[in-house]
């Protein structure tokens, strides 16, 4: 286990994650000081870890991102087996997203949105304003050629946003991330998957009750059993987490 600013890291698969108590914490450590910190937000769960061992090129991505926190409970519960004092708590990354767009609409703080579909993205943009007050400096659908990604990159520098989140999925988003940093690396970057589609009410997520007895996992697969066939790759971890080699 390391420490920085006495928030510590643990060492899954080495994966290093961050152990914040709640997300609270974690917004607080964020936004200590009054300005959003720099660098990439990246959620974990145990098909991420698998695909990092798998994927060199995904290893090299998600190595890059400053922070990356347990979104899934099979993350939290590797953590606190290996580490038996830990003090850690799952974070999904849709909730996240929310608190981070919440303490941004209190703090002023600028934010530009990438990805999904157009009408998606705009309902997206009308809600966290009337909601939050955020102040959207920016955005783009995830509808563009690869041809215009400078483009992008460059409206996103000129924007002045400090927090830039992007919904395009892995490892696309992971990758666009890494591109927009070197152009505008003064912002915090996360990667949100289909979290737009959820918070405008497009896809519903697992009742309350599913998520805080951590078993999310289970009703998507019971909503999609075609996802069956990724969860039954998950058996390595199970493996992993029984002999001890996490």
């Amino acid at each position: 286990m390391n420490l920085e600013n006495n928030v510590p890291q643990y060492d899954i698969r080495g994966i290093r994650l961050w152990g914040f108590r709640n997300m609270a914490h974690f917004l607080d450590y964020l936004f200590a000081g009054h300005k959003v910190k720099t660098g990439a937000l990246v959620a974990m769960n145990a098909e991420k870890v698998l695909t990092v061992e798998s994927n060199p090129e995904m290893r090299e991505l998600i190595g890059r991102a400053e922070y990356k926190y347990a979104d899934g409970i099979s993350m939290v519960r590797a953590i606190r087996r290996k580490y038996p004092q830990a003090q850690v708590s799952r974070i999904a990354g849709a909730d996240l997203w929310e608190g981070l767009m919440e303490r941004a609409g209190r703090e002023g703080t600028p934010v530009f949105l990438i990805g999904g579909k157009p009408e998606v993205l705009a309902q997206t943009e009308e809600k966290l304003r009337a909601q939050w007050n955020v102040n959207i400096v920016g955005s783009q659908n995830g509808y563009f050629t690869p041809e215009q990604r400078g483009a992008l990159f460059e409206r996103v520098r000129n924007s002045g946003a400090a927090i830039v989140t992007v919904a395009m999925g892995s490892p696309k988003q992971e990758i666009l991330m890494r591109d927009c940093r070197l152009v505008h690396p003064d912002a915090l970057y996360m990667g949100v998957g289909g979290t737009y589609d959820v918070f405008t009410g497009h896809v519903k997520r697992a009742p309350k009750i599913w998520q805080n007895l951590g078993l999310e996992w289970l009703y998507r697969l019971i909503s999609q059993p075609s996802r069956l066939r990724r969860q039954l790759k998950l058996l390595k971890f199970v493996r992993y987490y029984y002999t001890g080699r996490l």
